[in-house]
């Protein structure tokens, strides 16, 4: 592009030369000259590496759709399938025994288990407010929430309320941390002595159960802290007899604090819309500031000017009484794209570059920032970088970004094994050969999770000539699903994974559903998940609850005994088998997802929103980001596909569910109505995604939204 300048054997955009020289380099041991130079060797080596195994993608796809095209019709044959794929090397065999090798990493990483959350980085408020999840207040968040029955009455604090916050909080005490006799709600006094937090109850001395459970206290007088300790998770409970909450209790305790996000992901992919060089250095930017510690944003709250910045530590005085320090934020771990998209950021000999290497330099040298700081706040104490790779397929391709971050280690003057890799299982050739991936990053993985909806959709996208599927509902009964999310834990217990690194679950989509939150979540710590991804900081402290009902180790222990998930179960698709659906069944299903698409898609392309609260056709906000757009629109193309619905009734949905997505955002100034001219980029962007669904790469989404989200900038 003409208005690139040069920079060694590359082509740069201003903005991004301007932001790597004046920004990122600055106060990090290699110059400018030394990192174009880098990169560029780097890109002529890895960039034809990643051409080859998108081609390679391709190549096994086209096979598999010529073979089921073949067999439409005819019963399925599930060892016939199997053996296929083996001969086509889609599935590999399984290579010896092995450990992971991954050195040390925080112990919020490889020893405790909590949640975890995901955000955009390009919003640096919620960057922000994701790394300050830390610690998060349970009084807080079962009284503003549904957690609780009922809402609080009138304006300002209700007492009575109140009141149910404070005794459901000292119910999950009573089974957290408990005390020699008697419950937390009986209380009226509390003191350190001698090393030991000392209860007041009737009158009598009442220790903790577990004495060792007493972590440390802070503060003195009124106002002041004990710090008790369960699962390796801490709580904090506070005094203040001044509060409105503090003087209604007896011993002055105004809240009870729990460690909440332990880890937190600052997403550059799925839940953002960065389609150029401006978009990409907005992320590089928010995730420097937090490395760096110096990220701060400017918002207006109840008429007032506020500034949020990174939390600092929190200092206690240990029961011996020596110091004690806790973090004050979450572990940050940032994910890159993945091989598929590329780039005009970057130009090599007139090409764009693939997006997911220039990720790597960039954020990589970004945190190499945190690894210099001899003061104040780290992200990691034990000097490591976390990166997560989304959307790889396969050994091979995980043993390519193995290479990639070794080849960034060695041009930036890392010690080899400083990027920690996070693995998301979420393609169904790494499902299908999780362990030989995992082999692919055994010296530097530490995470590996389920993803439902990225999952379903490259399901759907890879049988997609094999006949109509399940509707989207039914897909999580399927029994592919269950063998997929037991396999994933299996195979991160079968590798040694356990005490050092994550083994995760996916998103809890419903940000305003907490009681159903709690009653459903508490399902991923007992399957021997070690976290599992929340949609807020308030969702992080209510999920945290589960950790202390869960002891995760000894569950995983347990575990290790089981039987290996069916192989056989995990390849079965979820096809529709002949059965009927009425009419009204399938209107309901062309409805829900084209409105699904719709709400999702119009906030992408318009306004550049990757990840939001999306009203679904019931109006239950749920949190979309990408991955639920795959779903829905490779659904909906494979249902096309096999005559289940024409393309008319679909354009007829789009248009009448627009008119409903239009009224949804009403309350939006910025937003732009798609009815009734039916013609504007969004729409066009979301028929798109349906009519051209079978066609796109892995049944991704990007390829379309990036160039209507193109067209809609430049308009």
């Amino acid at each position: 592009m003409t208005d690139h300048i040069q920079r060694a054997g590359l082509a740069v955009a201003p903005v991004l030369a301007d932001f790597v020289e004046n920004r990122l380099l600055p106060g990090l041991p290699i110059g400018a000259e030394a990192f174009w130079a880098g990169f560029e060797a780097m890109l002529r080596d890895l960039a034809p590496e990643n051409r080859r195994l998108l081609a390679r993608r391709q190549e096994l796809q086209d096979q598999i759709d010529a073979w089921l095209a073949a067999r439409r019709g005819q019963d399925w044959d599930n060892a016939a399938w199997q053996d296929f794929l083996r001969q086509i090397g889609y599935l590999l065999p399984e290579g010896p025994d092995f450990t992971v090798g991954t050195g040390a990493s925080d112990p919020e990483i490889s020893a405790v288990a909590g949640p975890q959350l995901v955000v955009p980085v390009m919003n640096a408020r919620f960057a922000l407010n994701a790394a300050n999840a830390r610690w998060g207040s349970l009084y807080d968040a079962l009284y503003g929430t549904d957690a609780l029955p009922g809402q609080p009455e009138g304006k300002g604090y209700d007492p009575k309320r109140g009141a149910q916050a404070v005794a459901k909080a000292a119910a999950f005490l009573d089974q957290a941390v408990p005390l020699q006799g008697g419950s937390y709600a009986d209380v009226t006094a509390w003191r350190v002595e001698d090393g030991r937090a000392v209860a007041t109850i009737g009158g009598k001395d009442c220790g903790l159960a577990d004495p060792a459970q007493f972590a440390g206290h802070a503060g003195e007088g009124a106002q002041r802290s004990i710090l008790l300790r369960h699962h390796g998770l801490h709580i904090e409970l506070v005094f203040d007899p001044g509060h409105p909450v503090g003087a209604a209790s007896a011993s002055g305790l105004r809240d009870v604090v729990l460690e909440s996000a332990l880890t937190a992901i600052q997403d550059c992919e799925d839940s953002v819309a960065a389609v150029d060089a401006q978009d990409k250095v907005l992320a590089y930017a928010n995730w420097l500031g937090l490395m760096k510690g110096d990220l701060s944003e400017s918002f207006e709250k109840g008429g007032r000017q506020m500034v949020r910045r990174l939390n600092p530590d929190r200092d206690f005085i240990a029961p011996d009484g020596s110091a004690l320090t806790l973090p004050g934020r979450a572990v940050l771990l940032v994910r890159n794209v993945g091989h598929l998209m590329t780039t005009d950021a970057v130009l090599l000999d007139g090409q764009e570059v693939p997006e997911g290497l220039l990720d790597a330099m960039v954020t990589v040298a970004g945190a190499m920032h945190d690894l210099q700081r001899t003061e104040g706040p780290r992200n990691s104490r034990a000097g490591s970088i976390y990166v997560v790779k989304p959307k790889m397929h396969g050994p091979e391709e995980t043993a390519f970004a193995d290479r990639t971050y070794a080849r960034v280690e060695q041009i930036l003057g890392l010690a080899r094994g400083t990027v920690k890799l996070g693995l998301m299982d979420e393609e169904r050739r790494t499902s299908a050969n999780l362990r030989e991936s995992i082999r692919g990053l055994k010296d530097r993985i530490v995470f590996i999770n389920t993803g439902f909806l990225d999952r379903t959709g490259d399901e759907i996208h890879t049988v997609m000539q094999a006949g109509p599927v399940l509707p989207k509902a039914e897909m999580k009964d399927a029994a592919w699903l269950a063998a997929y999310e037991d396999g994933n834990v299996d195979a991160g217990l079968a590798t040694g994974l356990d005490g050092k690194g994550q083994i995760g679950k996916g998103m809890w989509a419903k940000p305003d559903a907490m009681a159903e939150m709690l009653q459903a979540k508490i399902a991923h710590p007992r399957a021997g998940a070690t976290t599992a991804w929340v949609p807020s900081p308030t969702a992080a402290t209510l999920h945290a609850t589960h950790y202390h009902q869960v002891d995760v180790a000894a569950r995983q222990a347990d575990l290790k005994g089981r039987a290996r998930a069916s192989l056989d179960a995990l390849m079965t698709p979820p096809l529709l088998g002949g059965r009927n659906l009425s009419e009204a069944q399938i209107a309901r299903e062309i409805d829900l997802n084209c409105q699904s698409i719709l709400g999702y898609v119009v906030r992408w392309v318009d306004q550049g929103v990757g990840c939001s609260k999306v009203p679904d056709i019931d109006d239950v906000a749920l949190m979309e980001d990408r991955a639920t757009l795959r779903i829905s629109a490779q659904f909906l193309a494979n249902w096309l596909m096999h005559g289940i619905i024409t393309e008319a009734q679909v354009q007829d949905s789009l248009r009448r569910m627009a008119v409903a997505v239009d009224a949804q955002n009403a309350g939006d100034p910025a937003y732009r109505p798609m009815a009734p001219g039916f013609d504007g980029p969004a729409f066009n962007a979301a028929r798109d995604l349906i009519l051209k669904g079978a066609e796109q790469p892995s049944g991704y989404t990007e390829p379309l939204l990036h160039a209507w989200r193109r067209v809609a900038k430049l308009a």
